[in-house]
Formats: structure tokens, C-alpha cells, sequence
């Protein structure tokens, strides 16, 4: 039986384009060789494409391939965008489809979704914008926003936003993953300079109230064990010290992922329900919950191999 041909696309013209060719590379190494015949597509900064080292147009790349791993990580590869361009080749890919990705990347409309889903779970929430009770049900809880433009004038966002939201406040690009830009943000004067940062990465920045308290995250599996969406093992972060977990954090190995999270059946029920009934996008440290459940790296890229050729 022939290999299936699995082109495993890398690198990418965005902010965390050295993140993607490490993830990249692992998946590289750790799609299972027996069944597949695996090829490294990488995009580089200047926008040419490599097939195993040599330039090579995409619609050449996709005649030759069964199936794009996307390892691409930020603008291009988690925003709709190089889904568009997949879609067009009609070559199948892995991960969520264009709306998803578009949505989940833009956080001001993955909050309106979000806030949108919530309201059409519970009758009580359509008529009090979302009462704390009815967040505290159904899991999901967003926190007070304020969405900002590069183009407005920032001392006057910077007093609403210190006017409408309790300090702390969190200062972030819109349309950006992995922490980039990120900004907390103590004191009003801060509200300003965080945006200024943000505004290198992006035309459109968010302000939210600051959530203290520990952090975790969640992923979810399609067609597991008999289930359409499988919610993973709770994965409890931990920062450093005195830090928050930003880009650099998630990638220097300071910071300590914990699975399962230490937390109680309770919580860690409401958690999965949470991450199931928000479901956009992958998450990026999937491997860690999979092993929990006894799904080794191989096994998982494998499992996604699979779901993109059936989609």
C-alpha cells in the first residue's frame, strides 16, 4: 500500500516564525514513517516556498501532496488566510477550517462569538447581557473590553478604558497569538504605552480587565473515543515568579505545564465543558494533554493526519 504524502508546511511571514519552524520540525520527526511518506515545506521570511530544500511553487507542492500538516503559528497560518489559499488548491489540511481560524485569531471577534454563544444557551442571558450566574453555568466567561484603533487618539481611549474597566488592565494586539505584545498594564499612564506596543503588531489592540488567578488551558480532539469533540486533560500553567506568561516564558522553558492541572473534579468538569463549548482553533500544546490519556505524539499527529482526509 502506498505512503500517504504528508507535506508539513513551516516557517511562515509572521511575528513568530521561528516558534513554527520548531514545531515544525517535531512533527517532522514524529509523523509515523510506516504510513507516511512525510515532505518539509518551508516558507520562508522572504515569501518563497521550499519542497525538501528546493523553490517550488504551491500549486506544484499541493499536486505532489495528500495532505497539509499547517505547523504555521500567528498571521498567515492561524488567521484564515493560508487556509484560504489550501482550500483554493483543494488539498486537505489540518487544523480548524478559514471561519474558525479568522475568528479565533481576531480576538475582538472571538469575543462577540463567545459572548454570542453564551447569550443563545440561556434565555435568562439574552435579557441580562450575560448575568455573572448564567457565565458561572454555562463556563463561559469573558472578561470587559474595550477595542482600540490605531488611529484613535490613545490618551482619550486610555482615560475610557481606566474609566469603564477595574485596574489592572490587560493591553493586547487583536489579530496576534503567543503573548506577542502583550502588555499588563498597572497604572493609566501604562494603558498608553501598552498600546503604543501593541500598535507595532497591529492596527486594532484590546484592553480587558485583568483576571487575577491561576491559569490553564484545554484542547479538544474531533471523533475520539466515540466522542465528536473530545475534550483533553486540564493543563495548569505556571509561570514564574513574579511574571505573567508571556511570549517569552512560553518558550524559554521557565514555565511549568502541569497535567493534569491541580485542580479539583469540579472545576476541571467545568473547565472541558468551557473549552468544548468554545471550540475554534487547536491548541498549541496538545501533545501534553494527549500522553495524559495515553495518546503519544506519534499517535496524535497521526489522528489529525487522519481527520483532515476526512473532512
Amino acid at each position: 500500500m502506498p505512503k500517504i504524502k504528508v507535506g508539513v508546511l513551516r516557517g511562515g511571514p509572521s511575528a513568530e516564525y521561528e516558534i513554527s519552524l520548531l514545531t515544525g520540525e517535531n512533527v517532522l520527526n514524529h509523523l509515523p514513517k510506516n504510513k507516511y511518506e512525510v515532505h518539509d515545506i518551508l516558507w520562508t521570511k522572504d515569501n518563497v516556498l521550499h519542497q525538501n530544500g528546493f523553490p517550488k511553487p504551491i500549486w506544484k507542492i499541493v499536486r505532489d501532496m495528500d495532505v497539509i500538516f499547517n505547523a504555521l503559528h500567528g498571521e498567515y497560518g492561524e488567521d484564515g488566510r493560508v487556509q484560504q489559499i489550501l482550500e483554493a488548491h483543494l488539498i486537505p489540511y489540518t487544523g480548524s477550517g478559514i471561519v474558525a481560524s479568522a475568528a479565533a485569531m481576531k480576538k475582538h471577534l472571538a469575543r462577540g462569538i463567545l459572548t454570542a454563544r453564551l447569550a443563545s444557551l440561556s434565555p435568562r442571558s439574552r435579557v441580562g447581557a450575560g448575568a455573572p450566574e448564567e457565565r458561572e453555568k454555562f463556563g463561559l466567561k469573558v472578561p470587559r473590553g474595550v477595542l482600540v484603533s490605531k488611529n484613535d487618539n490613545l490618551r482619550q481611549k486610555a482615560q475610557e478604558i481606566a474609566l469603564k474597566l477595574p485596574p489592572w488592565w490587560v493591553i493586547k494586539p487583536a489579530s496576534r497569538g503567543s503573548s506577542v505584545g502583550v502588555t499588563i498594564a498597572k497604572t493609566p499612564e501604562a494603558i498608553v504605552s501598552g498600546l503604543e506596543k501593541a500598535f507595532e503588531y497591529d492596527n486594532k489592540a484590546i484592553a480587558e480587565e485583568y483576571i487575577s488567578g491561576r491559569e490553564a488551558t484545554c484542547g479538544v480532539l474531533e471523533n475520539l473515543r466515540g466522542q465528536a469533540y473530545y475534550p483533553l486533560p486540564v493543563i495548569e500553567i505556571c509561570p514564574p515568579d513574579g511574571k505573567f506568561f508571556d511570549y517569552e516564558v512560553k518558550y524559554n522553558g521557565e514555565t511549568r505545564e502541569i497535567c493534569p492541572g491541580r485542580f479539583d473534579a469540579q472545576t476541571s468538569k467545568k473547565l472541558q465543558a468551557a473549552a468544548v463549548l468554545a471550540q475554534l482553533t487547536e491548541q498549541t500544546n496538545f501533545s501534553l494533554a494527549a500522553e495524559a490519556i495515553g495518546l503519544s505524539f506519534p499517535k496524535l499527529l497521526d489522528h489529525l493526519v487522519t481527520q483532515a482526509r476526512r473532512s
